[in-house]
């Protein structure tokens, strides 16, 4: 029987609700979705070796579960506040009967990104995908003048740094047929002004994903993206002012949830992607994008 998008997962009004950032799976409500109770695997990544960032939760984590049950192993990093997200997504991947390593990373830096590239060797030999996922977002309604330097510093070494770094890094480990995939956003094409500087690596992301496709493409890698609109994760009730009419604003009435956009992330690391490269997978809901 086939279901309504509309109706599929939980709509606003939800209620109103703050965490301190980073945010956390368990006090959301409605709780998120990952694909625990419904993503089934048909071994698209057999023995592949993945690594995805920020994999505790959110997008992340229903990637980590889906990558799984598709026959991968996955390494993903947390930030040290997020451990009891982490081991939920731990447990997840080792139910599904694969290798799960779980680090605690802070992206920001080029150090960590190495000694993160070097624990993905020596856990696995190889880095088959490559997930450039965590980011950092926090609102400012009242737009340029109340982000300050810091915030600013944070979401480029988070969003653009990290992802520059890792991929340097893990080039030499990524064998012909590997894949790097990107997280953009809705925000690189339609963006919010309370959201300038996430709006602003976002689009960044993209070029990046278009220029280093075609740079490796001679290699037989394949380097894409996904664009989400808005998902109901533990970043939105962390950064946003009010999360009561989250997700009202795309075509299909609400947000989606991590699980929904885990089959983007799948199929680009799949065999049956192997002619799709310098793409940006657009999964908003509705809203139209370039």
């Amino acid at each position: 029987m086939t279901e309504d998008p509309t109706r599929k997962h939980p709509r606003p009004e939800f209620p109103d609700q703050g965490q301190e950032h980073p945010g956390w799976t368990g006090p959301m409500d409605p709780p998120p979705d990952h694909g625990e109770h419904s993503y089934e695997g048909s071994g698209l990544l057999h023995d592949r070796k993945a690594v995805v960032t920020g994999g505790d939760s959110g997008i992340g984590r229903a990637v980590a579960l889906a990558y799984a049950r598709e026959g991968a192993d996955v390494l993903f990093t947390y930030l040290p506040e997020e451990e009891k997200d982490a081991d939920e997504t731990t447990a997840l991947v080792e139910e599904a009967g694969r290798e799960c390593v779980a680090v605690p990373c802070d992206i920001r830096t080029e150090e960590a990104c190495r000694q993160l590239v070097e624990r993905a060797v020596d856990e696995f030999g190889r880095i088959d995908v490559l997930v450039n996922n965590a980011a950092y977002q926090m609102s400012q309604p009242d737009g340029i003048q109340a982000i300050s330097t810091e915030q600013f510093d944070r979401v480029v070494r988070t969003n653009l740094y990290g992802m520059f770094w890792l991929c340097k890094m893990s080039l030499p480990h990524i064998p012909a047929g590997g894949s790097i995939i990107n997280s953009a956003s809705v925000q690189a094409y339609k963006p919010s002004p309370h959201l300038l500087d996430y709006a602003m690596t976002k689009g960044a992301i993209v070029t990046f994903t278009q220029g280093m496709a075609q740079m490796l493409a001679g290699d037989g890698i394949r380097v894409n993206a996904v664009a989400p609109g808005p998902v109901w994760t533990p970043l939105i009730p962390a950064t946003m002012p009010d999360t009561v009419e989250f997700g009202k604003q795309a075509p299909l009435g609400r947000p989606a949830q991590p699980a929904e956009m885990a089959p983007a992330y799948v199929f680009l690391a799949s065999p049956r992607a192997s002619f799709i490269t310098a793409e940006i997978l657009n999964a908003t809901g509705g809203t139209p994008l370039p």
